[in-house]
């Protein structure tokens, strides 16, 4: 039996990270009959007010071809919604979510800021904002909340054949818009697939996604406070969104030891927990970040009974918060599943506690009956 999933202290369950990334080939296997990857399930749950028994539905797929301007990459996304819709869909949740004072600063210093902001993400940004007659100041914001409200429960974990298990779900105060902006996005390079990941219309960042064949990444966020007086000093100090990085990352790392590595040394605007699974045994990790490095790295010990790691959005070292347990249920459910069942089958069963009362009613976003933003016949 685990306690707080496998975390016996911050010490004995963490470890230094090392100078240099060890350069090692990942290679994937099959994790059963159906012959799917080891790397076998990176999930975003969602569905505000869904019943335990309600399946999620996919959202729209579409591809994003990184060898096209970043000003032109996500127009063909774009046409297939209505603009109306994600004008006053991106007007609302900057207006709910955005301090006057915050919102009245970058529009008076957009300009210069669009000079700190790295490529290509912020050329993405203009793109978009100016297909859909958006003002820049805005569309950044808009990047910036989901920086900010990311309130999440992420699992990795290792079955009895050394298959990688990745779930997470992602909830947001907002998920009434979101559930209909949510699509699953293929990065392509040279006409192939070189990452996957889980976003939302507007929003150039990733914190669900999948390098084929090399590792898995999810971000939850870590509370520390002052987010937003934090972030806008570090916007002009060159460090990365937490999103930003999961993307750069996917794209650039070659396998998981590199992915852990540029995860855990970027310099970022804000406290993150990166959490990582890999495609051999033992590749699954927890990282805990402050905005200059690593705070903590705490990684699956299946040989010591650590199979698994649960990480919400507090440190896994302090006791859960009074009125948001949502670590507890999820290690009893794992407990009680084993290692020698768990599954796809069994990790999206046990995700779906976050539907019922026994958790945190959380306010989640995929799941739809419709999607009122796609235009007719998507």
């Amino acid at each position: 039996m685990l306690d707080r999933g496998g975390a016996r202290s911050r010490h004995a369950g963490s470890r230094r990270f090392p100078q240099e990334p060890a350069v090692a080939a990942g290679v994937m296997r099959s994790a059963g009959p159906s012959a799917r990857p080891a790397l076998a399930l990176l999930l975003l749950l969602a569905g505000a007010g869904a019943s335990a028994a309600a399946s999620p539905q996919a959202p729209p797929l579409f591809n994003v071809s990184l060898d096209m301007a970043p000003e032109l990459r996500w127009l063909p996304v774009l046409q297939h919604f209505d603009p109306d819709f994600l004008r006053a869909a991106m007007a609302h949740i900057v207006g709910d979510n955005v301090p006057k004072w915050v919102l009245e600063l970058i529009r008076k210093t957009v300009r210069m800021l669009e000079l700190f902001l790295p490529k290509p993400f912020i050329g993405e940004i203009r793109g978009m904002c100016d297909a859909l007659n958006f003002q820049l100041a805005d569309c950044i914001l808009l990047n910036l909340v989901y920086e900010s409200t990311a309130f999440c429960t992420s699992i990795v974990a290792q079955d009895s054949r050394g298959h990688i298990y990745h779930g997470r779900n992602l909830d947001y105060a907002f998920g009434n818009l979101l559930r209909n902006l949510t699509m699953d996005v293929q990065f392509l390079k040279n006409g192939q697939v070189a990452f996957t990941g889980t976003t939302f219309v507007g929003y150039v960042g990733l914190w669900t996604g999948q390098s084929p064949h090399k590792f898995t990444v999810s971000g939850n966020e870590r509370d520390k406070g002052w987010w937003w007086e934090n972030v806008i000093a570090a916007l002009f100090q060159r460090h990365s969104l937490i999103s930003w990085l999961i993307r750069t990352t996917l794209s650039e790392s070659e396998n998981f030891e590199a992915a852990v590595y540029k995860l855990a040394k970027t310099p970022l605007i804000a406290d993150v927990y990166y959490i990582v699974g890999g495609t051999t045994p033992k590749e699954g990790v927890v990282i805990t970040r402050n905005r200059g490095g690593p705070a903590d790295i705490w990684p699956l010990d299946p040989l010591n009974g650590a199979w698994f790691l649960v990480e919400t959005n507090y440190d896994h070292w302090k006791p859960v918060p009074k009125g948001d347990d949502r670590r507890t249920p999820a290690i009893k459910a794992l407990n009680a599943t084993g290692q020698a069942n768990l599954s796809l089958e069994a990790l999206f069963q046990l995700h779906n506690l976050y539907y019922g009362n026994e958790c945190c009613q959380p306010r989640e976003v995929h799941d739809q009956d419709q999607k009122p933003g796609l235009k007719a016949g998507e």
